[in-house]
């Protein structure tokens, strides 16, 4: 199960599992978001393969309006997976206290 809570401010929380099935939603949301955008993974307990794709494209797709992603509150588990796989040379990618 995945949680997704936009602000009016540009801030975005999930919270759960982005995972394969999770996606597809999360893609949807990202899709509707601009400028620069500051995600709150705090909540966040797992992600997939598919849900580094939506935060890529995401990232892409802001970077080229001016814009970005800025991960907040990443737990040690969720930030070894983007060093892993090389995201955190992507992503601004801040770990949690």
């Amino acid at each position: 199960m995945l949680t997704i809570e936009a602000s009016p401010d540009g801030s975005v929380t999930l919270a759960g599992r982005l995972d394969a099935v999770q996606a597809p939603q999360a893609q949807a949301a990202f899709d509707r978001l601009g400028g620069r955008v500051v995600v709150d993974c705090t909540a966040l307990d797992y992600i997939s393969s598919a849900g580094l794709g939506v935060l890529l494209k995401t990232q892409k797709r802001l970077l080229g309006a001016g814009g970005g992603l800025r991960l907040v509150g990443v737990s040690r588990h969720i930030r070894d997976i983007f060093v892993y796989s090389g995201f955190d040379q992507i992503l601004e990618i801040e770990p949690a206290a």
